[in-house]
């Protein structure tokens, strides 16, 4: 009897190590599946906001007003020449529509003759927080060493009317959840100063909107 028994003992000892790893592997199957499952609920969740609520939009670059700061012209007949002192004050609004914050980078706003730079003022680089909007008074001033050359000058000055225009670029960069999207907004705005009035009738500006 007693050979019998100590023959059956090793015999369930193997059924028992045999029970316990498929056991062991049901557990492993079943937390590894939990924690897939954990994991795909999760991305599949962020990709929901990503796309809706966190969708990445393109930052608002908006002028708002351009006025006459300072202005001041004369023509001298014999020998020709004239002298211009003009500075424009330039208000413009960079709105986030994001849930998140947005930087930009260090930019400019320059000032245009007949489509030649002749004055510009830079942009320090910043950040936007969520839903917000930044604000940027800006002085613009023409160099007037860059413009005695230019004959056209003349013929508007007795005229009555100078025409510039003033371009702004902003590079901003969006980090939405999986995503990174970097945008670039340009501004071109159309000045025309009526000498006799000392003042701008009208401007025209256009916006644009680039994915980099």
């Amino acid at each position: 009897m007693d050979i019998e028994k100590k023959e059956e003992q090793p015999l369930r000892s193997v059924a028992d190590d045999n029970h316990s790893r498929k056991h062991n592997r049901r557990r492993c199957i079943i937390i590894c599946s939990s924690v897939t499952g954990v994991i795909l609920t999760i991305t599949l969740i962020l990709l929901i906001l990503s796309l809706t609520v966190f969708k990445a939009k393109k930052p608002v670059l908006t002028v708002n007003s351009v006025a006459l700061q300072d202005f001041d012209v004369s023509v001298t007949p014999l020998p020709l020449r004239v002298s211009l002192n003009l500075s424009l004050a330039l208000s413009i609004s960079i709105k986030n529509p994001n849930k998140v914050s947005v930087k930009y980078r260090n930019s400019s706003t320059s000032l245009r003759y007949k489509g030649r730079e002749v004055g510009d003022v830079p942009i320090p680089a910043g950040k936007i927080g969520a839903d917000g909007t930044e604000d940027l008074n800006l002085t613009l001033t023409i160099f007037a060493d860059r413009l005695v050359t230019d004959s056209e000058i003349y013929s508007d000055i007795i005229g009555g009317k100078l025409g510039f225009s003033t371009y702004t670029k902003i590079k901003a960069n969006v980090r939405v959840v999986f995503f990174h999207i970097h945008v670039t907004s340009t501004t071109d705005c159309d000045v025309n100063i009526d000498i006799g009035s000392r003042s701008i009738p009208n401007q025209n500006c256009h916006y644009k909107n680039k994915l980099d």
